[in-house]
């Protein structure tokens, strides 16, 4: 019979992970330990499949078939190696997901910045700007391409869903209608190989307020009245508006001209240039922010999405000041 692996060894930091060698366990009930350790911390599990990330056939209702039924998961993966995903909703999780990026990916900007090279980073950059500690004193899990999962749960009177890039580059965030590839997993697909380990075994922490607020669903932003970005950029071409102003025009209809997929990039990366020039003394701020929100919301980017991006992008553009020669 398979040892209770349910005590702290398949959540150790540190090999060996459960109280005999892993080499002794047959190869087909390695992930049952891991994912009765994340049952027993109340994480609703269910299998993936074998060397893969997608749910297991038939589990397409897999939010409210996960489980934390020790019985029940004894009986699934007694069955077969599979990998293990985490229901975040059910689960009161929010995983922070700190990408690397793929071969020959380059930061875009703002986060094209000496030492910005992954996900981990850009989130340095971000508490650096919000003059935040770093949240790392929490449950983590290196991924099978050596990026990061850190886990939180949610603040009370927050609801929160998924996000990709919402807080920058290489970040992305599973909570409600989520799930995240568990430790014990392994994968093996064409873009990376690798297992899924966890590093830090602590205790679950609470994501910090300021990060939950950049987090918090559309809802949480007031509305906004917003005049046609269109129409401000007309005005503007009748100033002789010179470089600062030429420069504005060329963002705010980079912005205008993204297309699906790019569009919150494109808001990123033009506040981030319009914020050196506010810092520069070049524009002024109001006249930056009401384009950039105009802008945002003639192509359909949520509100606190848009405000959220924009606010990121400001800061990081004003920590490095541009002139009109550079």
């Amino acid at each position: 019979m398979l040892p209770d692996m349910t005590e702290a060894g398949p959540f150790a930091a540190d090999p060996p992970l459960t109280s005999i060698p892993e080499s002794k366990i047959p190869k087909i009930h390695r992930p049952l330990g891991y994912a009765l350790a994340a049952a027993k911390r109340g994480w609703h599990v269910f299998p993936l499949t074998p060397g893969g990330k997608r749910p297991l056939k038939g589990f397409t209702n897999w939010e409210r078939e996960a489980t934390t039924d020790p019985e029940l998961i004894r009986r699934c993966w007694s069955a077969a190696p599979y990998n293990i995903g985490i229901s975040c909703g059910p689960s009161g999780l929010v995983v922070v997901d700190l990408d690397t990026p793929k071969t020959d990916e380059r930061p875009p900007s703002p986060w094209d910045q000496p030492g910005v090279n992954e996900g981990a980073d850009v989130l340095a950059l971000i508490c650096t700007v919000a003059e935040q500690p770093l949240p790392f004193d929490t449950f983590t899990v290196r991924t099978r391409r050596g990026g990061t999962h850190l886990y939180f749960t949610p603040p009370a009177e927050l609801s929160l869903g998924n996000t990709a890039g919402r807080l920058g580059w290489l970040i992305d965030t599973r909570a409600q209608g989520g799930y995240v590839v568990g430790p014990g997993s392994f994968v093996d697909l064409p873009d990376g190989v690798g297992s899924y380990d966890v590093i830090n075994g602590e205790p679950v922490a609470e994501l910090p307020q300021w990060l939950a607020e950049r987090l918090a669903p559309d809802r949480a932003e007031p509305r906004r009245d917003h005049i046609s970005a269109r129409r401000l950029l007309v005005a503007l071409d009748g100033r002789g508006a010179g470089y600062a102003k030429a420069a504005l025009r060329e963002e705010v209809q980079n912005v205008l001209d993204a297309v699906p997929g790019t569009r919150n990039h494109a808001v990123n990366s033009a506040a981030f240039a319009l914020g050196q020039l506010v810092t520069a003394n070049l524009l002024p701020f109001g006249l930056v922010e009401e384009m950039l929100h105009a802008a945002a919301h003639e192509i359909g980017l949520p509100p606190r999405e848009a405000a959220s991006t924009i606010r990121s992008g400001l800061e990081a553009g004003t920590r490095q000041p541009r002139r009109r020669n550079s």
